[in-house]
């Protein structure tokens, strides 16, 4: 597993407005705690629904690999998974530049850095 890749993951229980069911996800956590065998991972769910509204807390992926459908990050629906809640391979991988955005992304969303427009 490695950050960055997106794996299955089983999100139920889930509250609230909150994303359950089995659901493709994208691994965030660091990889140096990955590496030393971190218990949880932390990782995003994506959704093929789109939300105008919510556009800049989603981040748009294209199908790749065994990713069959356009998708979108929910980063603010990101969470700590059990490694028990992985299935056995990865769906997909993102490129370093689409990570980066991402990590843009999150520092925007955690109020770190103001958006350029």
């Amino acid at each position: 597993m490695r950050r960055g890749e997106i794996w299955v993951a089983r999100l139920n229980p889930n509250t609230g407005s909150g994303i359950g069911k089995a659901r493709p996800v994208l691994i965030l956590l660091a990889q140096r705690y990955i590496d030393a065998g971190s218990p949880v991972i932390l990782a995003a769910p994506l959704t093929t629904q789109y939300w105008p509204g919510m556009a800049a807390l989603r981040y748009q992926v294209s199908p790749r690999e065994r990713l069959l459908k356009d998708s979108f990050v929910v980063l603010e629906q990101m969470r700590a998974l059990d490694r028990s809640r992985f299935g056995d391979t990865r769906l997909a991988e993102l490129t370093v530049d689409e990570m980066w955005d991402i990590d843009r992304q999150m520092m925007v969303m955690f109020g770190m850095i103001i958006p350029s427009h």
